[in-house]
């Protein structure tokens, strides 16, 4: 997976396609934000790629802006199409496989308590 982590400028508005290329056969990533918040990463997923199952510490929610994703989380199947949202609890198993070319905004939402 090839990750470009230098954020977004400020006060400019950006076409969200031109910030992270589909990658034939694979998957890329930006992060376009990060605080002790959470971040806010762009992926691309070409077709038929995908994340194997694993857990975060920490909610985060999939925001499907093309293309079509199949999540699994806790090992119910969740078919996100562009503009619907997905919320994936902490510590619950999750996996994501995307049938189409397809791109997402994922935002991770860390708890102010956790370093």
């Amino acid at each position: 997976m090839s990750t470009t982590t230098q954020m977004i400028p400020a006060a400019e508005a950006l076409m969200l396609q031109s910030l992270v290329s589909l990658t034939e056969q694979g998957i890329a990533s930006r992060v376009l934000a990060k605080t002790s918040g959470g971040n806010l990463t762009l992926f691309a997923f070409d077709a038929a790629q995908g994340l194997t199952e694993h857990t975060s510490p920490f909610d985060a929610l999939v925001m499907v802006l093309e293309g079509s994703l199949t999540l699994t989380i806790g090992g119910t199947p969740v078919r996100a199409t562009p503009g619907t949202i997905v919320r994936m609890p902490a510590g619950v198993p999750h996996a994501l496989d995307a049938p189409e070319a397809a791109r997402m905004l994922l935002i991770m939402l860390r708890d102010r308590q956790e370093g």
